[in-house]
């Protein structure tokens, strides 16, 4: 079986090298490498971007922690599904009208040029904190690799790190964002077809050996087959708003997401990426959603050393080899699409926004990306460390780092998107606040109280809102003169001529 397993997944891993090198022939300027120069089409992205926001924390994280809590676990896929469509519904093409307005190919980077006045220390402030709290979500999808390759071949934790390393880091080097967006798509694709897939044939299953999803349930655990996990009272509510509070990170605070929205071409294509995104979100977490009670009917009763590998178990379970292999590479597909993605966000941050806009070096388009080829070795060198010596659950990992840069930078894009009195200085402060109040609150009691998730968002906005009111600036961002001749600089230094990489 495993020999058939392991022909699937060197074909996968090949493929998508080849994808990556068909796609970098080409020659790539900066913002082709970072942003793919507003080329690719909506559903591609659409794609791209769901395959990016999930990862091994759904196919991993998310069905393992519904095999452990049973039906109120649904109030996490009922969050992060509304905030997906929000995002997409009232914030993609607001972004893409934004990047197009400012010139723009960053999150950070549009924060700055909207505050001009304060834009260097705007830029490196949210640098700082996507590399701090990225590198360990970096670190958890290599993490997540390691267990799948554990659970399919048996292979050590730490080969199957090094196995992912190379792979993300090959494939994030040689084609940019074109290239990740592209094997993003054949990867999200992969991943929604064993999210629907599987639940069906454990239905299937549960149905012919007359075993009940409810009975299991009640079996299980006494708060298993309850909504509200046996809470009472005020915790029914605490534990509803907890889980419900992944919501805020996708208010278009994740540098990885916004910048799909920023690649966008046009109207059209915004709305067809929505409608796309939407659809694969639903059908993704109500699939999650059943494979861990399904897995909980199917194997009541029985133990395992980790939870987060109950997906490769049911698949090696009811599939034959060769089925086993494709939804196999499902898996692996999440995480190497994702783990893609944050490297390419910690890349920008440092090439775009630290190099080019705020140290304002003059370099060549040629030697910019190289020094973003740069950054992604060492940025991927940083992540496998951490990867190697971390012994948290991808699902904490994860959720650690959704709060610090989501909880923190939506705030920052939903006052500047809608509220013309936020100020620099207010920018400054959310994000300030944001990355001490992450840190801060999840190392304390409190984070079994009320989610970092939630107190990093509301912090954060509270701050904007005071320091904006006490520091104003001048006059509206959006006419300042000032941001304008800023942005007017820093393209002509980009007119510098372009090489062939």
């Amino acid at each position: 079986m495993n020999n058939i397993i392991m022909i699937e997944f060197v074909l996968y891993l090949v493929l998508m090298i080849v994808i990556g090198v068909l796609v970098s022939r080409k020659t790539l300027s900066h913002e082709d490498f970072l942003l793919g120069g507003k080329q690719l089409p909506g559903w591609a992205l659409a794609f791209s971007e769901r395959a990016t926001g999930e990862s091994a924390w759904l196919l991993l994280g998310y069905t393992g922690f519904v095999f452990a809590t049973g039906l109120s676990s649904v109030w996490v896929g009922v969050g992060i599904a509304t905030g997906v469509i929000v995002s997409w519904l009232f914030l993609a093409r607001r972004f893409m009208e934004e990047a197009d307005k400012y010139n723009v190919i960053t999150l950070p980077g549009y924060l700055a040029a909207r505050f001009g006045k304060h834009a260097k220390i705007i830029l490196w402030l949210a640098t700082l904190l996507i590399f701090s709290f990225m590198m360990f979500y970096f670190g958890a999808q290599l993490a997540g690799a390691g267990k799948t390759l554990f659970a399919v071949f048996n292979i050590p934790p730490i080969a199957g790190i090094l196995l992912s390393f190379v792979v993300v880091v090959a494939l994030a080097f040689i084609g940019g964002f074109v290239a990740v967006v592209w094997t993003d798509m054949i990867q999200s694709i992969m991943m929604l077809t064993t999210l629907v897939v599987l639940p069906i044939i454990a239905l299937v299953k549960i149905s012919a050996n007359d075993l009940s999803i409810s009975e299991a349930l009640t079996a299980t655990g006494p708060s298993l087959d309850s909504w509200t996990g046996g809470a009472i009272g005020l915790a029914i509510g605490l534990l509803l708003f907890n889980n419900f509070a992944w919501m805020f990170g996708f208010l278009g605070g994740q540098p990885q997401l916004s910048a799909r929205f920023m690649a966008l071409r046009n109207k059209k294509e915004a709305r067809t990426g929505s409608i796309v995104a939407i659809v694969w979100t639903i059908l993704a977490y109500a699939g999650a959603f059943m494979i861990g009670l399904t897995a909980l009917t199917l194997y009541q009763g029985e133990a395992f050393a980790d939870v987060e590998t109950i997906l490769p178990f049911m698949i090696l379970d009811l599939f034959p080899p060769w089925i086993a292999g494709i939804l196999l590479a499902g898996i692996l597909a999440a995480i190497i699409s994702t783990a893609n993605s944050q490297l390419m966000v910690i890349t920008s941050s440092i090439s775009e926004d630290i190099i080019n806009n705020a140290l304002k070096l003059k370099l060549t388009q040629k030697q910019l990306v190289r020094i973003s080829r740069l950054t992604i070795v060492l940025a991927g060198i940083v992540g496998l460390v951490i990867a190697l010596t971390s012994e948290s659950l991808v699902f904490l990992v994860v959720s650690w780092a959704w709060a610090g840069v989501g909880g923190t930078l939506s705030p920052a894009v939903i006052l500047t998107f809608f509220w013309r009195k936020y100020s620099g200085v207010g920018v400054i402060a959310t994000i300030t606040v944001g990355f001490i109040s992450t840190a801060v609150w999840i190392s304390s009691p409190l984070e079994a109280i009320i989610s970092s998730r939630f107190t990093t968002f509301l912090f954060a906005l509270i701050a904007g809102i005071v320091f904006s009111l006490l520091f104003p600036d001048k006059e509206p961002d959006s006419d300042n003169t000032v941001n304008k001749k800023i942005i007017s600089e820093i393209k002509e230094e980009e007119k510098a001529p372009v090489g062939t990489v």
